[in-house]
C-alpha cells in the first residue's frame, strides 16, 4: 500500500496563536516538534496497517517544519515548494492508494480555530461551487482528481466535521476546538496516539468509501482582505472580478482550479 501524507501545524494540538507557527519565533521549535511527532504517529499507524511506502508533504509555510530524524527510516519527505498547482498535495499521482492529512485546520471566515484560514492569510474566505472551502476540501479534490481516496484527517473540531459533510466515511481525530480567540487541546502524547490509532483503523477499512464525488464543473471565488487584488486577479484568462474585493473562475477540469490559484494568490 502506498500512502500520500500531507502535514500541517494549526490544526496540531496544543498550537494557538501565528508567533507558534513561524520558523525563528522562540515558541515555533516546540511547536514543529509536535508537528513532527504527530506525523511520525500517522506513519506508525499507516506502517501497522501494512503500508509500504509513504511520502511525507511538509505543507507549512516554509515547507520546513518536520524533523526528518523524528520520522521512521522507511519514510520519505518532501521539503520546501515545488511551485506546482498541486501545491500541499505536490508528489501525488495516481500510484498511491490513499492519502492522509494531519494537524489541519478549519477554513477562512469560520470560527472553529483562531488560526483559522484558507492557504493564505491574506485572503478572507474561499467558496467552492457556493460552499465555503477549507484547505481540506482543496486538497481532498486534489487527491480525487487522481482516483486517490481521502482516509484521515486530523485537526481542530470544526475542521474535522466539516471533513466528515465531504466524505462520510473519512476517520478523523480531532485534537482541539477553538473557543473565539483561544484553544482547548487534548494532551499532546494523547493526541499521537489517537492520530496513530486513527490511521490503521482507516487504512484497514474500505478505501474507496472515502473517494469523494468529482461534480461535473467547479466554480472558485476568492475573496481577498484588499479589493485590488480581486482586480489583479480578474486578469487570468477566465476569470472575472464582483466588483469588490471578489474573483471568480470556473471550469471543468479541477486541475484548471489549482493552476488558477497558484498564480493569483
Amino acid at each position: 500500500m502506498k500512502l500520500f501524507l500531507s502535514a500541517d501545524i494549526e490544526g496540531t494540538a496544543g498550537i494557538v496563536s501565528w508567533p507558534e507557527t513561524e520558523l525563528g519565533d522562540p515558541s515555533y521549535s516546540r511547536s514543529a516538534e509536535e508537528m513532527s511527532r504527530e506525523v511520525r504517529s500517522a506513519c506508525e499507524g499507516a506502517l501497522d496497517a501494512g503500508a509500504d511506502s509513504i511520502l511525507v508533504k511538509d505543507a507549512h509555510d516554509s515547507a520546513r517544519n518536520i524533523n526528518p530524524e523524528l520520522l521512521p527510516e522507511s519514510v520519505r519527505l518532501l521539503r520546501g515548494w515545488t511551485r506546482d498547482p498541486l501545491g500541499m498535495m505536490s508528489g501525488l499521482d495516481r500510484s498511491f492508494q490513499a492519502a492522509a492529512m494531519v494537524g489541519y485546520h478549519s477554513a477562512g471566515g469560520t470560527n472553529g480555530n483562531p488560526l483559522a484560514h484558507t492557504m493564505h492569510t491574506k485572503i478572507e474566505s474561499i467558496e467552492l461551487n457556493g460552499i465555503l472551502a477549507s484547505e481540506f476540501t482543496l486538497n481532498a479534490y486534489a487527491a480525487a482528481r487522481f482516483g486517490v481516496p481521502t482516509v484521515f484527517v486530523s485537526g481542530d473540531r470544526l475542521l474535522c466535521e466539516s471533513a466528515k459533510k465531504l466524505i462520510p466515511s473519512i476517520e478523523t481525530v480531532p485534537v482541539s476546538e477553538g473557543i473565539g480567540n483561544a484553544s482547548l487541546s487534548i494532551h499532546p502524547s494523547l493526541a499521537q496516539k489517537e492520530i496513530r490509532k486513527g490511521i490503521r483503523k482507516a487504512l484497514q477499512s474500505d478505501l474507496s468509501a472515502c473517494l469523494p464525488k468529482m461534480p461535473s464543473s467547479f466554480e472558485i471565488k476568492i475573496r481577498f482582505l484588499e479589493h485590488y487584488k480581486a482586480y489583479r486577479a480578474s486578469f487570468y484568462p477566465g476569470a472575472k472580478s464582483d466588483g469588490m474585493n471578489g474573483a471568480a473562475f470556473s471550469s471543468g477540469d479541477y486541475f484548471d482550479i489549482l493552476r488558477f490559484m497558484l498564480f493569483v494568490l
